[in-house]
C-alpha cells in the first residue's frame, strides 16, 4: 500500500503504524447525513451518539432519510430524540444548504478539498473541524490533516514530543512534521487515532 509505504519513512508514525492495521478509506454515500450524524455527535460520547443517531432514523422506518423528509419533519419531533434547539436547527440548515445549492454527492466527489470546507463552513452549525471530518470518513479524502482535533493533537504532542503550552507553536510544530506525510496526510492521522498512547 502506497501510503504505508510513504509514511514508514517518519519512523515514529512507522512504531504506531506497525502495530495497526492498514486503512482503508471509503466513499460514503447521502453526504449531508452524514454531516447530520457529525452534528448530532458534536459533544456526546459515542455510545449516547449511536443512540440518539438510531432514534433519528427510527423516525423515518431505520430508512436513510431524504433531505425534503428531514425538512418536513415537525422541529418537536426531531428535537424529542435527544437533540437540543441549536443541533436541530443545525440539521435543518444542512439540509436547506443541500436544497438551495442543489449539492448531491457525484456535484461534491468532483470538488477539491478546499473548495467543499469554503462551501459547507457557510452553514450555521457547520465548521472547519466537521467538514475535514466529512472529506477523510465519508469523501475518502486522503491528504486531510485535522490540526484542530484534540485527540490529533494529544498524540502528536506525545509521539513527538511538541510542547503544547503555546496553542499557536505547537500548531506550527504540528503542521510542519505533517508536511512530509502529504499527500497521505489522512491516513496519518487514522493511525494516530487508533494509537493507544500510554
Amino acid at each position: 500500500m502506497d501510503h504505508i509505504k510513504h509514511l514508514n519513512k517518519d519512523k515514529k508514525l512507522k512504531s504506531i503504524i506497525s502495530v495497526q492495521e492498514p486503512i482503508v478509506l471509503k466513499k460514503e454515500k447521502n453526504i449531508y447525513l452524514w454531516i447530520c450524524f457529525s452534528i448530532i455527535s458534536q459533544q456526546l460520547s459515542t455510545k449516547v451518539a449511536k443512540i440518539i443517531q438510531q432514534r433519528f432514523l427510527d423516525l423515518y422506518d431505520s430508512k436513510k432519510p431524504s433531505l425534503e423528509e428531514i425538512i418536513s419533519t415537525p422541529f418537536d419531533t426531531l428535537k424529542g430524540i435527544g437533540l437540543s434547539e441549536s443541533k436541530t436547527n443545525y440539521l435543518l440548515n444542512v439540509c436547506h444548504f443541500f436544497l438551495e445549492h442543489k449539492l448531491t454527492d457525484s456535484k461534491l466527489n468532483k470538488m477539491d478539498d478546499e473548495t467543499i470546507i469554503n462551501l459547507l463552513i457557510q452553514i450555521k452549525g457547520v465548521g472547519r473541524w466537521t467538514v475535514e471530518m466529512i472529506l477523510m470518513f465519508a469523501l475518502g479524502r486522503e491528504d486531510v490533516f485535522a490540526v484542530d482535533d484534540l485527540a490529533i493533537q494529544q498524540k502528536m504532542c506525545a509521539l513527538f514530543e511538541i510542547d503544547n503550552s503555546n496553542k499557536k507553536n505547537m500548531k506550527i510544530s504540528m503542521i510542519e512534521i505533517a508536511a512530509s506525510w502529504s499527500p497521505y496526510r489522512t491516513y496519518a492521522c487514522r493511525y494516530l487515532w487508533g494509537w493507544k498512547s500510554a
